[in-house]
C-alpha cells in the first residue's frame, strides 16, 4: 500500500507560479501530493507547468490566469476559484514585481501597480481564505517578502516599503494563528535567478556585482517550502543574506540608508 502524502486530499493556490521561485513552489507542494490551483497573467506558460507537475506528481492542477495587479484582481480570482467548486487549504502569495531607481524613475502607474500587486493582493487573497483555514485548523500561508523587507531602500524605495509590509503582515498573522494548526511563514530571499531581476533592472546595481552569485530558485523555494512545513515565521535563504538581513539592527539608521543607496546605485 502507497503511504500517504503529507499534502494529499489538500489544495494550494499559487500567485506568479509561471516562472521563477512560483514554479519552484509549485513542484515542492505538488510532490507532498498537493493539488494546485496556478495562477498569473499568462495562460499558455501555468498549462505548461500544470501538465508537467500533473503528469510527475499525479495530482490535480487548475489554470486560472488572472492579473492579480489589476484592482479586484484578487476577489476576482477568490470568485473563479469559488465557482469551480475548488477549496484552497494553502495561499502562497509569490506574485510581485520591483523597479530599481528613484521614486520618479518610474511612471506612477508602475508604483502604484507595485503596492496593488505586491501588497493589496497579497491581503486580498489571504483575507478570503484565512477564516476558513481557522475553521479547519490546517493548512495556511506563505508570503513571498525579500531581504528588502529588513531595511528601507533608496533607489529602490516603494519596493523595499511593500516588502516590508508583506513581512510584518505574515508574522503579526503567524501571532493570530499560534496554536490553531494554521501555518504561517515569510520567505525572504536575497538575490534570486529569475525573471524577477529582468524586470525591475536590479542585475544592474553594486548590490548585484558585489553579492556575488543569485541563488538558484529552486533551493530559495524548498528552503521557503520547508520553513513553512515546520511554521517557521520568517525564513531568509543562505547565510550571507542572513548576515545582511540582521545587519541593520546594529547600526545608526542614517548610516543603513547611506549604505544601502549605495549598493542600490547603477554599477
Amino acid at each position: 500500500m502507497a503511504r500517504r502524502k503529507p499534502g494529499q486530499g489538500q489544495t494550494a493556490l499559487i500567485t506568479g507560479a509561471s516562472a521563477g521561485i512560483g514554479v519552484d513552489l509549485a513542484e515542492c507542494f505538488a510532490r507532498d501530493g498537493y493539488d494546485l490551483i496556478l495562477t498569473a497573467r499568462s495562460e499558455g506558460a501555468l498549462q505548461e507547468v500544470a501538465s508537467r507537475l500533473a503528469s510527475a506528481h499525479g495530482v490535480k492542477t487548475h489554470v486560472i490566469a488572472q492579473d492579480l495587479g489589476a484592482i479586484g484582481g484578487g476577489t476576482a480570482l477568490a470568485n473563479t476559484i469559488k465557482s469551480r467548486g475548488l477549496d484552497v487549504d494553502v495561499v502562497v502569495n509569490n506574485a510581485g514585481y520591483g523597479h530599481a531607481g528613484a521614486l520618479t524613475s518610474s511612471d506612477l502607474p508602475t508604483q502604484l501597480g507595485m503596492i496593488d500587486l505586491n501588497v493589496r493582493a497579497l491581503v486580498e487573497l489571504t483575507y478570503h481564505f484565512w477564516d476558513s483555514m481557522l475553521a479547519k485548523k490546517s493548512g495556511g500561508v506563505l508570503n513571498v517578502a525579500s531581504t528588502a523587507a529588513f531595511q528601507p531602500g533608496p533607489l529602490m524605495a516603494n519596493y523595499y516599503a511593500s516588502k516590508a509590509y508583506v513581512l510584518s503582515f505574515s508574522e503579526a498573522l503567524w501571532e493570530e494563528s499560534r496554536g490553531t494548526g494554521v501555518h504561517v511563514s515569510c520567505l525572504c530571499p536575497g538575490p534570486t535567478v529569475s525573471k524577477f531581476r529582468e524586470r525591475a533592472g536590479t542585475g544592474k546595481t553594486r548590490l548585484a556585482k558585489n553579492a556575488g552569485a543569485a541563488m538558484a530558485s529552486a533551493p530559495v523555494a524548498r528552503m521557503g517550502y520547508e520553513g513553512w512545513k515546520r511554521n517557521q515565521r520568517v525564513v531568509v535563504t543562505g547565510l550571507p543574506n542572513k548576515f545582511i538581513a540582521g545587519f541593520g539592527k546594529f547600526i545608526p539608521r542614517a548610516t543603513l540608508l547611506r549604505m544601502v543607496h549605495n549598493l542600490q546605485s547603477p554599477a
